[in-house]
């Protein structure tokens, strides 16, 4: 004799499921069928994720109805009524805002020292010099951190060839990137790279400090700074709300540079900022084909400079092609091999012999 509807359900009432509730009260049997000797129907749960811890009860209803009189076999399926529930976003990290009151300078959890790299006008390579000794420094063993703080124009996503957005784990914290055994934080990574940042003195100021102090650099031997040109707001935060090691500052050995260095470095003694060094860029160029040298910008105007304020002389630089190239696609040349990296490695050199890395 075939089994009913009723008793069928009858049975499923008897399953309890977990608060107390059963299968036929909580209306979750949906198409039940009889044909013949074979029940077939379907348990719909509100949402997939109920229906997915449900499988102990499909099992234990599918058993039941199975041991019926007049039934030989039981089909049971999980379903569910909703869609699956959306997976919550990640939340949003907000770059830019007014600064947060400071007692006086702090340090950078985990930083050991933590070094500005800056000049007094745009155009000299300060950013090729920043991202390149971060390079040599870390394939000297040291652990390294650069933070382009070129709020305006910030260039080390480009030069150091990364663009994923960092991430924030709780909308706070900012996972920094990496890059050529560097640990890289930018604001270039954190807006449209087509977009200008139009923001006043205080939002830079913000801005600075939350990527000082909410990103999690790790365990590192020296953080470069990779500062603006010029003496304004991110300067004076950077020195004012931070302890640093010191100032490197970098000038082309001409008279207009260097009138403009002088003003970074004047910016940096009243801060008491110690100017850890200078170092020529652009000090000469080597023509490929003749290998004859030619001094476009003039030579050693930086080094006399040096000189003259009783400052080290790091060393200099020549203005190179290959380097250009290296840096616009997204791997500096100190990542390599030949002359520049070599002249890269030399003045990485002279930064850990002289304790500022």
């Amino acid at each position: 004799m075939a089994t009913t509807r009723d008793e069928i359900l009858g049975a499923l009432a008897r399953l309890t499921l977990p608060g107390g509730t059963d299968l036929v009260s909580a209306d979750m049997v949906r198409a039940l069928t009889i044909e013949g000797s074979t029940v077939r129907f379907v348990i719909e749960a509100a949402t997939p994720e109920d229906a997915s811890k449900m499988e102990g009860i499909r099992s234990a209803a599918e058993q039941l109805v199975s041991a019926l009189p007049g039934v030989d076999k039981a089909s049971v399926i999980l379903t569910a009524h909703g869609p699956a529930a959306k997976a919550p976003e990640p939340p949003q990290l907000k770059l830019g805002r007014h600064p947060t009151p400071q007692s006086g300078p702090a340090p950078v959890a985990g930083v050991d020292r933590i070094l500005a790299i800056g000049s007094g006008k745009g155009g000299v390579g300060k950013s090729t010099v920043s991202s390149n000794l971060a390079v040599a420094l870390a394939k000297q063993g040291r652990k390294v951190g650069l933070l382009d703080a070129d709020i305006y124009g910030p260039s080390q996503p480009r030069m150091m060839g990364v663009s994923k957005r960092p991430g924030s784990p709780d909308g706070k914290t900012i996972i920094p990137l990496q890059a050529h055994g560097v640990t890289m934080m930018s604001i270039g990574l954190m807006v449209d790279p087509n977009k200008a940042v139009v923001w006043r003195g205080p939002m830079l100021m913000g801005a600075l400090q939350q990527m000082l102090g909410q990103v999690q650099w790790g365990k590192l031997d020296v953080l470069i700074v990779d500062l603006p040109p010029g003496t304004g707001d991110v300067q004076l935060t950077l020195c004012q709300k931070t302890k640093l090691t010191g100032a490197v500052v970098v000038s082309t050995p001409q008279d207009v540079a260097l009138i403009d260095a002088r003003k970074a470095i004047d910016m940096f003694n009243n801060l008491h900022t110690p100017v850890l060094g200078l170092i020529e860029n652009m000090s000469t160029f080597i023509c490929p084909t003749c290998n004859s040298e030619w001094d476009i910008f003039g030579r050693g105007g930086v080094a006399a400079e040096a000189e003259k304020i009783d400052a080290p002389f790091l060393g200099a630089l020549p203005i190179d092609l290959d380097t250009r190239l290296a840096g616009d696609g997204g791997t500096p040349i100190a990542a390599g091999d030949g002359p520049m990296a070599e002249a890269y490695g030399v003045l990485a050199r002279r930064f850990i012999e002289g304790g500022m890395a």
